[in-house]
């Protein structure tokens, strides 16, 4: 029996496989968009983090409960920062070729 191929779906990934060009000016904003979002969530982190920290001073009889928490946040707060910092230099090269683009068109 011949059974047709389905594509496969990725986890994260809801959109299907462009095949085509890609549009650059829509690249920057959608990288612009995400690290936007990972600087928000590494500053809610770190702002939970700080909040967990000041609750084990608090609340002595919790303290150990308190400082995992702080810690989790704390690593969830570097890991959405190296997140932005990694959307930033995508953006970079977006607006990068947006430039070429836009200056090849030129000519």
């Amino acid at each position: 029996m011949a059974e047709e191929e389905k594509p496969h779906h990725h986890f994260f990934h809801h959109q299907a496989e462009e095949e085509g060009p890609r549009d650059p000016e829509k690249e920057l904003k959608h990288h612009k968009h995400l690290e936007l979002l990972g600087e928000a969530g590494a500053i809610a982190a770190g702002a939970y983090a700080l909040h967990e920290k000041h609750q084990a001073k608090k609340d002595p009889e919790n303290a150990h409960r308190h400082k995992v928490g702080e810690e989790i946040a704390a690593v969830a707060a570097v890991g959405a920062g190296g997140f932005a910092f990694h959307e930033h230099h995508q953006k970079k090269d977006a607006k990068h070729e947006l430039r070429e683009e836009t200056h090849h068109r030129d000519y």
